[in-house]
C-alpha cells in the first residue's frame, strides 16, 4: 500500500545476504572498501513506489566494534530526495544525504543492527545508491584488516531491541469491545465475532500491530486456583495466531478487569493477586514459545478505588514487577519478549510517568516498553465550553503530552505506545466533533507522534472499521490517518463554505494551512480548476471566486452543492463543501422530559454548540462550570427528523419551574435564541 511501513516476517531469524544484485523493488548492498579493523553492511530496500514517490527502508548491521551515536551517508544516483524520516533525521545537500541516529538509537552494539526508514520523491528512474558510509567507514559487509582480504562476517543472531520492536508496530489499531466485551461472549458489546477475515483486512489497511484488549472475569473461577476456561484461552491463542499469521505485531492484555475487580485491591488484596497472578501465569505458560511479534500489556488503564495517588502507584508497581516476574520466570520467548508496562490510567500526567519509570529503572530489563492513551484536549474531544475548533490550545496539549513522554521514556532508550487513541466525543456520536476540525486533530497527532518517536494504536470499538463489510466508515477520516503514517497533510481554516441562498455571491478566502506541503490545485471531481479563473493563491490564502462560486450553487436549494479539494505536494486532500443556507428557525414545542425535542429547520446549516442559562446569566444543565453544553449528550440534532433534541440527562440538573435560554450556534455563525421551562416532568419551548 502507498506510503505504509512495511517489515518482512519474522517467524523465523532472517539472514541478510551481501549480493549487491539489484531486482525491481529491493534493495541492495553496497561493496567498496573498509578501514582496518572496522566494517559494516547496508541493506536499502525501496519498500513501495508510486507516481513521484516512494517509501525505503534502510538496516545497518555494525561489523566492527561497538558505535555510540552513528551518521550514515549516501548519494542519490538519479536526484531522488528525501521529505520524510522516521527513527533518523535526514539531510539533503544536493544528490548527498547524511542520516543521523535519533538520541534512542544511537547504540549499535558489535554485529548489532538499527534501521530507520523514509519517504522520498523521484523522477524517471529510482536506483538504488551503491555506496554506504558509516562514521566513515565504508560499509563492505565485512570487516577488513589491512593484511589480509575482505571477509564476509555472517548477520547476527537474536531479535530486535524493544525500541526497534516498538517502532516496527507503527501504525497499531485496536480489536476493541470483542474480547474485550463484559459478558458471556464476545459479541455482547455488539461487535460480530471475530474472523480471520477481518484480522487479515485490518493487515490490509496498511496497520503494523494488533492490539487485541481482553477482559478475563467472567472467564476465569472467583476461586481455587482462580483457574481461566481452557477454551476462552483456546479462542485468544487462534486470534492471536491469526493475527501474527498476517504479519502483524500483537499486543495482548488485562484489559476491563482493571474496574471490575482489581481497583479493589486496596481492600481485597489477597484475592486481587492471586487471581491477576493466574491470568498471567496461564497466559506466559500458554504463549512461551511464540515469535517475539507478540507483546504483553500488564494491565489496562489501571485504577484503584478510594486510595490517594501515592498508594495508588504503590498497588501498581507490585502489579507491574508481579507481571514481570511471572513472565520472565517461565523461560523460553518469554525470557526476552517485550513487556509493556502503563503508567496509573495510562496518563502521561507527570507525577505518573516520574512513578512508572522509576517501576522500570528498578527492573533492569532493557526489553520493557511504557504505555499512555490519549484521547485529546478534553473540551475539544467532547465539544465542550465551546471548543468547537482545533486551536492551539488544542494543539499545545497534543505537544505537551507526547513531550513528555518522549522526554521521560523516549529519549532515555524506553519506548512508547500510545495504546489507545482518538476522541472521547466518538462514544457518543462520531459527529461530536465537526469533520474538518475532527481531520486536524488526526492529522497533527499522527505528525507529532512521529516526531516524537511514539507508536500509535488507533481505539477502534466498531465505529470506524466495518467489522464484515471491511470499509471504513468515514473515508476521509481513514484517508488523513494513513497519510499521517509517511506524511503531513495540507489543511484549511475551515472544510465549509457557507453561502446564504438568497444573497449575492461574492469571492471567498480560506487560509490554508500548508504543514510542509506546497498547494498544487484546486479541484473538481477530477478536474483541475482554471487557477485565474476559478481561484486565485496568494501565499497562504485561497480565493474561491464568486463566478465559480455561483455556478457549483446552482439552483441555490439548501444544503452542500459540490465538494471541492485542495490537492497538496503529499498527503490528503482537503474536502472543502459549498453550501446553500439560510438562518435557521426553531418552532415551539412541548412535551415530557424525556423525549422532548425541538422542531428545526435547518436550512442547510448545520449545528456547532449549544448555550444554556438561567435568567441571572448563570449556566444551566449539566456540567453548569460552563454554559457551552457537552455535544451529543445534553443536546443532539438530527438533521433528517428536524429536530433537536435535549435529553434526560440535560434536564435532570435544571432547576424545577426556572425559565432556560438556549442559545443554539450553527456554523455559518448564525444563532437561533430559544427558552424552555421544566416543571414536573414537563417541558415548554417558545421563541419569547
Amino acid at each position: 500500500m502507498q506510503g505504509v511501513k512495511r517489515r518482512t516476517r519474522r517467524w523465523t531469524v532472517l539472514a541478510v545476504t551481501a549480493v549487491a544484485t539489484l531486482a525491481a523493488g529491493l534493495g541492495i548492498l553496497a561493496p567498496s572498501a573498509a578501514y582496518a579493523d572496522e566494517g559494516c553492511k547496508v541493506d536499502y530496500k525501496v519498500a513501495s513506489q508510486w507516481g513521484g514517490g516512494f517509501t525505503g527502508d534502510v538496516k545497518i548491521t555494525n561489523l566492527g566494534s561497538a558505535v555510540n551515536g552513528w551518521t550514515l551517508v549516501w548519494n542519490f544516483p538519479n536526484g531522488q530526495r528525501i521529505s520524510q524520516a522516521w527513527n533518523a533525521t535526514t539531510t539533503n545537500v544536493g544528490d548527498q544525504v547524511t542520516a543521523k541516529s535519533m538520541s534512542y538509537n544511537g547504540s549499535i552494539a558489535s554485529n548489532g543492527s538499527v534501521s530507520f526508514g523514509f519517504n522520498g520523491s523521484w523522477s524517471g528512474t529510482n536506483a538504488v545508491p551503491t555506496t554506504f558510509t558509516l562514521n566513515g567507514t565504508v560499509c563492505t559487509g565485512g570487516v577488513v584488516d589491512p593484511t589480509t582480504e575482505p571477509t564476509t562476517t555472517p548477520p547476527p543472531t537474536g531479535g530486535i531491541s524493544a525500541m526497534e520492536t516498538v517502532a516496527a508496530m507503527e501504525p497499531g489499531w485496536n480489536l476493541g469491545n470483542s474480547l474485550d466485551a463484559v459478558g458471556a461472549d464476545e459479541t455482547a458489546w455488539g461487535n460480530p465475532r471475530i474472523t480471520q477475515s477481518l484480522i487479515q483486512n485490518v493487515a490490509d489497511q496498511g496497520f503494523n500491530s494488533i492490539r487485541i484488549p481482553v477482559t478475563w472475569d467472567n472467564h476465569q473461577s472467583k476461586s481455587g486456583d482462580y483457574a481461566v476456561e481452557d477454551a476462552y484461552l483456546d479462542r485468544v491463542e487462534e486470534v492471536v495466531g491469526w493475527a501474527l499469521d498476517a504479519d502483524l505485531y500483537v499486543l495482548i492484555n488485562i484489559h476491563h478487569d482493571s474496574w471490575i475487580w482489581m481497583a479493589d485491591m486496596n481492600t481485597n488484596r489477597t484475592v486481587v493477586e492471586a487471581r491477576y497472578e493466574a491470568i498471567w501465569n496461564e497466559l506466559a505458560d500458554r504463549f512461551r514459545d511464540a515469535p517475539p511479534e507478540l507483546l504483553f500489556e500488564s494491565v489496562n488503564e489501571p485504577q484503584f478505588n478510594n486510595v490517594d495517588d501515592a498508594t495508588a502507584e504503590a498497588l501498581l508497581e507490585d502489579l507491574n514487577v508481579s507481571f514481570h516476574e511471572i513472565v520472565r520466570g517461565s523461560g523460553g520467548g518469554n525470557a526476552t519478549r517485550v513487556l509493556v508496562l502503563p503508567t496509573l490510567h495510562t496518563s502521561a500526567d507527570q507525577a505518573h510517568l516520574d512513578a512508572l519509570s522509576a517501576t522500570i529503572d528498578s527492573l533492569n530489563d532493557p526489553n520493557l516498553a511504557a504505555t499512555v492513551h490519549y484521547y485529546g484536549f478534553w473540551p475539544f474531544s467532547v465539544n465542550i465550553a465551546g471548543y468547537t475548533k482545533f486551536n492551539a490550545e488544542v494543539q499545545a496539549d497534543i505537544e505537551g503530552y507526547f513531550d513528555r513522554a518522549y522526554d521521560e521514556f523516549v529519549a532515555n532508550d524506553i519506548p512508547v505506545i500510545v495504546g489507545e487513541w482518538g476522541l472521547l466525543g466518538f462514544d457518543a456520536h462520531t459527529g461530536t466533533v465537526e469533520q474538518g476540525e475532527k481531520l486536524k486533530f488526526f492529522e497533527y497527532v499522527g505528525h507529532y507522534a512521529s516526531q516524537k518517536g511514539l507508536t500509535l494504536q488507533l481505539w477502534d470499538n466498531g465505529q470506524h472499521f466495518d467489522r464484515t463489510g471491511f470499509q471504513w466508515k468515514d473515508p476521509e477520516l481513514f484517508s488523513m490517518l494513513q497519510a499521517s503514517w509517511s506524511s503531513r497533510s495540507g489543511t484549511a481554516s475551515t472544510d465549509q463554505v457557507y453561502v446564504a441562498k438568497t444573497a449575492a455571491v461574492a469571492d471567498v478566502s480560506l487560509q490554508l494551512n500548508l504543514n510542509g506541503t506546497t498547494f498544487q490545485n484546486l479541484r473538481l471531481g477530477s478536474t483541475n480548476l482554471v487557477q485565474g479563473t476559478d481561484y486565485t493563491i496568494s501565499g497562504s490564502t485561497l480565493t474561491i471566486k464568486a463566478s465559480r462560486l455561483t455556478a457549483l450553487l446552482g439552483d441555490r436549494n439548501y444544503g452542500v452543492k459540490a465538494n471541492l479539494q485542495a490537492v497538496f505536494s503529499q498527503g490528503a486532500p482537503w474536502r472543502i463543501s459549498v453550501i446553500s443556507y439560510d438562518q435557521p428557525t426553531m418552532s415551539a414545542a412541548s412535551g415530557a422530559s424525556g423525549t422532548f425535542a425541538i422542531p428545526t429547520q435547518f436550512k442547510g446549516d448545520q449545528l456547532a454548540t449549544m448555550e444554556a442559562k438561567y435568567a441571572d446569566g448563570t449556566p444551566a444543565g449539566p456540567q453548569n462550570w460552563t454554559s457551552y453544553k457537552e455535544f451529543a449528550r445534553a443536546f443532539s440534532p438530527d438533521y433528517t427528523a428536524g429536530t433537536v433534541s435535549l435529553p434526560t440527562a440535560f434536564w435532570a440538573e435544571v432547576n424545577d419551574g426556572q425559565k432556560v435560554t438556549l442559545t443554539f450556534h450553527f456554523w455559518s455563525g448564525k444563532t437561533v435564541t430559544y427558552y424552555v421551562t421544566e416543571s414536573g416532568g414537563n417541558v415548554t419551548g417558545s421563541l419569547t
